[in-house]
């Protein structure tokens, strides 16, 4: 709305109006022989390479989340491991503490003995 009092609001209208105006009558150009607006090609190796850096920053912390909020303190309930010894068959004893501990010493996914190999294809 133009104020009744000052000019000013019309002046500006005016100017946009010629600038506009002037702008749009001087860049005329000629359609593309296609019939319509022709899109540029995607180069795969700069789309990869993009879609792998951002993906790498993003999985990056995932990769050294604390799993275990009690590690390293007396309520750590990872920190107490269980190891059976198979009788009379010669087997090596068996335990928990390959898998928890890693994780009761504040460690993440990539201290895992086997996600930690598998998280290790992934970028980041």
């Amino acid at each position: 709305m133009v104020s009744k009092k000052s000019g000013a609001g019309l002046a500006a209208a005016l100017g946009a109006a010629v600038l506009l105006g002037g702008a749009g009558a001087g860049t005329a150009h000629a359609a593309p022989a296609g019939g319509g607006a022709a899109l540029a090609k995607t180069d795969l190796a700069q789309a990869l390479g993009g879609t792998t850096t951002g993906l790498g920053y993003g999985i990056a912390p995932l990769k050294d989340l604390r799993l275990d909020p009690w590690a390293n303190s007396s309520a750590d309930v990872l920190n107490n491991g269980a190891t059976v010894q198979p009788e009379g068959s010669g087997l090596a004893p068996v335990g928990t503490d390959l898998l928890t501990g890693p994780l009761s010493a504040g460690g993440g996914p990539r201290d895992l003995p086997l996600i930690g190999g598998l998280l290790g294809a992934l970028p980041g």
